[in-house]
């Protein structure tokens, strides 16, 4: 019998962090499973208030549709952004505002990827990027991650033996490791791409949330003809609104946005109003500042309670920035098996393997610091501790 699935939905794996978090409705269960922002720093009534003012000024032409590039005006405080905070020049016109970063990457494979063809992808890589780049039916071509960027060495035998269409990276505060690519590792992988077709995705939504270390150069600003940067406003104002963009060059641009308009026509305007007129009447920087220094706090505590808590053979990252640490099992060890003893002591994490496109049975786990308050962090840590420990025992 034939199945009535296309192809390229047949080996699409479900979210496997969505599943998972539905152990979470427990409120007895401590989750440092999700990519969330913490929703007590969401600015509600700075919304509010923004959201009033675009009515009494624009009335109902806020309900019509709108053009598919998105606000013009609110590109332009994208771009003037960029040039005053990482001194990249970004054209106006070269911003396609989109339904978060994550809608960024399925156009990009829409516009850019035919079956078969190499994505060169973090391994541990974000696990959205995965999904949805799978949907093309790529050749994963998979480089590892370590504290200081990808393996330049891998880089460099994938390049030399592989044709890749797209690179995919997170350079500041990776999902899920939460490392920072050193400005060594950026430079060398501008060189490595240097000649080759393959563009480089550089994806930014933790970028601002830097709480410890110096900024680093974009990949946009070494290799702009070859860069495709994606933001978003999910980390600093809110989700919800799923208000996110892609930075292309012109060629691409005009692909992108054909895309785009296959797909929903244009992000929901309304909300795109809401926040540039949020972005007016507030100072986002001292808003961001709020968001760094809770998550820096929290960050700091699950540190200090992994120290306290883990058996001193279990590592983890030690992130300047963003929302995740990176811990690692010692050997023999699997994710999958601590998460099920975790799950008995009422504490959730996400397991390495749904971060790997290799089907690998992973040591590492990918642990949430941004929302949950510090209290919580240590209850949880004390919790996902004694499991560890007991999974040493049957090991």
């Amino acid at each position: 019998m034939n199945t009535i699935f296309s192809d390229r939905i047949a080996d699409v794996p479900r979210s496997f962090i969505r599943e998972i978090l539905k152990v979470s409705l427990d409120r007895s269960v401590i989750s440092f499973a999700g990519g969330l922002p913490n929703r007590d720093l969401f600015p509600a009534e700075e919304i509010k208030r923004a959201t009033a003012k675009v009515f009494e000024i624009y009335g109902n032409d806020i309900f019509q549709y709108s053009n598919s590039e998105g606000d013009l005006r609110l590109r332009q405080y994208i771009a003037r952004r960029y040039r005053e905070k990482k001194n990249l020049v970004v054209d106006p016109e070269n911003i396609l505002i989109t339904n978060g970063a994550q809608q960024g990457l399925d156009l990009i494979g829409k516009t850019l990827l035919n079956e078969g063809e190499g994505v060169i992808i973090e391994e541990p890589g974000y696990l959205g990027a995965i999904q949805a780049f799978s949907i093309f039916r790529p050749k994963f071509l998979p480089v590892t991650v370590s504290e200081d960027g990808v393996d330049l060495a891998e880089l460099k035998g994938i390049v030399s033996l592989e044709t890749a269409k797209l690179m995919y990276t997170v350079p500041n505060f990776q999902n899920p490791s939460g490392i920072t690519y050193t400005e060594h590792n950026r430079r060398e992988i501008a060189d490595i791409l240097a000649g080759t077709n393959t563009f480089l995705i550089e994806d930014d939504p933790y970028g601002e949330l830097r709480f410890s270390g110096t900024p680093k150069t974009p990949f946009a600003a070494l290799m702009p003809e070859r860069t495709l940067l994606l933001g978003s406003f999910s980390k600093i104002v809110v989700p919800g609104f799923r208000v996110g963009w892609i930075v292309a060059p012109a060629p691409v641009f005009n692909k992108l946005l054909v895309a785009k308009q296959a797909s929903d026509l244009h992000t929901c305007h309304f909300t795109q109003y809401i926040i540039h007129q949020y972005l007016l009447d507030n100072d986002i920087d001292a808003h961001i500042a709020r968001i760094v220094a809770a998550y820096g706090g929290q960050c700091r505590r699950m540190l200090s309670c992994i120290d306290t808590y883990f058996p001193a053979e279990v590592t983890s990252t030690r992130p300047e920035g963003g929302m995740f640490l990176w811990g690692r099992l010692p050997g023999g060890m699997t994710s999958l098996d601590l998460f099920n003893l975790a799950v008995k002591e009422k504490v959730i994490f996400v397991p390495g393997d749904p971060f790997y496109t290799t089907g690998v049975k992973s040591p590492a786990f990918r642990l949430n610091f941004s929302c949950v308050d510090e209290a919580t962090i240590e209850t949880g840590i004390e919790r996902l501790g004694k499991a560890i420990k007991l999974l040493g025992k049957e090991g």
